[in-house]
């Protein structure tokens, strides 16, 4: 969907707008009706109980509160990027929680010295007279 598609207007204004819904006619549908229509959707295929048979329900883990200290800098900086600057501060927290938990997993293939592009140098040791 491209941007220039999407509407955006306050709540107080949504009552002034006229739905293209016709409530009548799906309010005269039967449950046959509704299911032949959904039936006939390319888009949204029916499921089968095969395909629920292993569905479980998941919830969100949920939000902790917590109480820290920022530096001003760096709350300034998101709040300047976002209305919603605290779940972009969990967003950057997050992600990089998950790099640290892929860094811990074992690679398939690990990468060999042959391979990478830029070999660590091991650092240079000064020598040591006895």
């Amino acid at each position: 969907m491209k941007e220039k598609n999407i509407t955006r207007i306050s709540l107080k204004h949504l009552d002034k707008i006229k739905s293209l819904t016709d409530w009548k006619r799906v309010d005269a549908m039967t449950e046959e009706d509704i299911e032949r229509a959904a039936a006939s959707d390319p888009d949204a295929p029916m499921t089968t109980a095969a395909e629920w048979a292993n569905a479980r329900m998941v919830w969100p883990a949920g939000k902790e509160p917590v109480s820290i200290r920022v530096d001003r800098d760096i709350v300034q900086w998101f709040s300047n990027r976002s209305t919603d600057y605290r779940a972009k501060m969990n967003a950057v927290l997050r992600e990089f929680v998950e790099a640290q938990e892929r860094r811990r997993k074992p690679l398939a293939h690990p990468v060999s010295a042959v391979t990478r592009k830029h070999p660590r140098k091991s650092p240079k040791r000064a020598a040591v007279k006895s």
